[in-house]
């Protein structure tokens, strides 16, 4: 059996994207310059992105929304895009999940407010590997699907069980982690780690796993020391790629021994209306160049060129461009040192 396209799983999010002038302090006010409703989480993300950027193979969904029009609003949404929507199901009585995204003009930064809702009762009966002929499993985001982050009697997570049972049927596997302000990355990642082929992580979540520092005391990242935490991600398990990403660009190793580095594309500050799902559609990127079967140097590449047009919008994913378009992004703009 030839395995075809991509089954993505995971966070269902309708972000309320609204651009501010800066962040406030408590009771204070600041004003709203423009909002926007859009998809969120990690799985609707990827899915919409994988779709901007001219994705040839099936793509697949999987995961809960409410019984809502939020939730109706998804399924139709993947309906139409001709996203198979088999295991995306309608959880009655909970409520479709949602973020309010509120996005600094000039600088991109972002403060979640988020409703969990229905994600929080994801959990391994909503999973039949069995019905899917994709080649890839994406999951995202650890730390944020209640269900699936319990750690059982063994020490293991019920994530990791899912996917063990996903390699098990053939799947090549990734992951995606969320950026909470907590203590639990050491309780919860690490028992999936070897069942995870392709591992995406930021600074501030590589250094909460490792406990290497990986960003200097302005908060920039340090390269050298991002690729000491990559390697001992890699340590702990991970199959094939850690792909450890920051605003300046990506350091990836391999369990093979590769080790690459990939800037940014340097868009200036007057391209940029806001960063809401660069993570995803970095993901995105790297995650088509695998299908394709290409190798680390070009899958980094578009990664970090759909993450660029990911940045054009203050929504997730209404910025990013073909990847064809994307991929010239570098010699338009050029790359950050």
């Amino acid at each position: 059996m030839i395995r075809q396209g991509i089954l993505v799983a995971g966070n269902w999010i309708i972000d309320k994207v609204k651009l501010i002038d800066v962040y406030p302090e408590e009771e204070k006010l600041v004003n709203i310059s423009s909002e926007h409703n859009s998809n969120g989480g990690s799985a609707y993300n990827v899915l919409m992105a994988l779709v901007k950027l001219g994705s040839s193979f099936p793509l697949s969904a999987l995961g809960l929304v409410g019984a809502d029009p939020r939730g109706e609003q998804i399924v139709e949404h993947c309906r139409r895009l001709q996203i198979d929507t088999r295991q995306l199901r309608t959880m009655p009585g909970a409520h479709t999940s949602y973020t309010d995204v509120m996005t600094v003009a000039g600088t991109g930064k972002r403060t979640f407010f988020h409703q969990r809702g229905a994600n929080a009762q994801l959990d391994i009966e909503h999973f039949n590997f069995e019905v899917s002929n994709a080649r890839i499993f994406h999951l995202g985001y650890l730390l944020l699907l209640d269900q699936l982050d319990k750690i059982e009697e063994n020490g293991v997570t019920r994530a990791s069980k899912v996917f063990e049972a996903a390699r098990s049927k053939g799947f090549v596997t990734s992951a995606d982690i969320v950026s909470e302000r907590s203590d639990r990355f050491r309780s919860v990642v690490p028992s999936a780690l070897p069942h995870i082929d392709y591992l995406f992580v930021n600074e501030f979540e590589a250094c909460k796993i490792t406990g290497i520092q990986t960003t200097d005391e302005s908060g920039q990242a340090i390269k050298a020391q991002c690729f000491q935490a990559a390697e001992k991600i890699i340590g702990m398990g991970v199959k094939q790629w850690v792909l450890l990403h920051f605003p300046e660009g990506v350091t990836a190793v391999s369990a093979s021994g590769e080790k690459l580095f990939q800037p940014s594309v340097n868009l200036p500050a007057s391209q940029i209306a806001g960063a809401v799902g660069a993570g995803d559609a970095f993901a995105a990127g790297v995650l088509m160049g695998v299908h394709e079967g290409s190798p680390m140097e070009h899958c980094l590449k578009l990664g970090v060129c759909a993450a660029a047009s990911s940045l054009f919008h203050a929504t997730s994913s209404d910025g990013i461009i073909s990847k064809e378009e994307c991929l010239k992004l570098p010699a338009k703009y050029g790359l950050r040192d």
